[in-house]
């Protein structure tokens, strides 16, 4: 055998020797381990307080009845002080029930006892503002913006009655906004008590005015038709329907009419 094939021979072996030492090494070597998946902690528990609630709608007038209320977990920084809580008052649901709303309170809101009133009598006085008086006023579906004005909306009223006779341009009729920004307290609906109908109020709107708005009302009826104008509810508050007025003279804004021979004075409020 020539000395080159056993050279070539004996470095073939000593690669195979070479590398059969490596993967025996590299077959016997542990593996490393996998890191183990992260794991976000979990949050801590919310901070909550028992409040009462109510479990359906109570509309303006209605009283609050057995079942009408629950404590339910509410979270601790929504809070304010005008809920009710366990803590408390633990007794507040048998107190509450019996009374009535004077606000209409939605499903699953908080009980806020400014929203509820006890009486013996009728919703019509627990739901009127201090100072102020319910007065019905004869209206009709086509002077009440078509049927959409409800209770709670506020409206200006307008007086349209015959033009005094000698009026430049002939009108036989003049219109004038007489009240502005109005609460309503009922229109055109069925008042009951106990589930039994115990009121029709038919072509009727009943208003919160003050006093002296009262007697306007009640002299413009007699000399026309009253027509309601309903208003945004985001200008409602532009001024409060129960805002004293400024005192201002007698005479100011006053119209007289003369009918039958009878002299008339309105006073009309812009």
């Amino acid at each position: 055998m020539k000395v080159a094939r056993i050279v070539v021979l004996t470095v073939a072996l000593g690669s195979g020797l070479a590398a059969a030492v490596v993967g025996s090494r590299m077959i016997g070597s542990p593996r490393e381990a996998a890191p183990a998946p992260v794991v976000a902690a979990a949050p801590p528990p919310m901070d909550t307080v028992d409040v009462l609630v109510v479990n359906r709608d109570v509309a303006m007038g209605q009283k609050v009845q057995t079942g009408d209320l629950s404590w339910q977990p509410w979270p601790k920084g929504a809070m304010t002080d005008f809920y009710i809580t366990r803590s408390k008052q633990p007794n507040a649901e048998a107190e509450i029930i019996g009374q009535v709303a004077r606000q209409a309170i939605l499903m699953g809101e908080p009980v806020r006892e400014a929203r509820l009133m006890k009486s013996d009598r009728g919703f019509m006085s627990v739901i009127l503002t201090p100072g102020m008086r319910a007065v019905a006023v004869e209206v009709k579906a086509a002077s009440t913006a078509g049927g959409f004005i409800l209770p709670n909306d506020h409206v200006d009223i307008i007086l349209t009655r015959a033009a005094p006779k000698g009026t430049n341009g002939g009108d036989p009729y003049i219109s004038e906004t007489i009240l502005t920004n109005i609460r309503v307290l009922a229109i055109d609906q069925m008042v009951t008590e106990k589930g039994e109908p115990s009121v029709v109020a038919k072509d009727t709107a009943t208003l919160e005015l003050s006093p002296r708005q009262a007697e306007q009302i009640a002299q413009a009826q007699q000399l026309g038709t009253i027509s309601l104008v309903l208003r945004s509810i985001r200008d409602a508050d532009a001024k409060p329907a129960d805002a004293e007025e400024p005192p201002q003279d007698s005479n100011a804004n006053a119209i007289r009419v003369v009918r039958y021979g009878v002299t008339t004075k309105v006073t009309t409020s812009r």
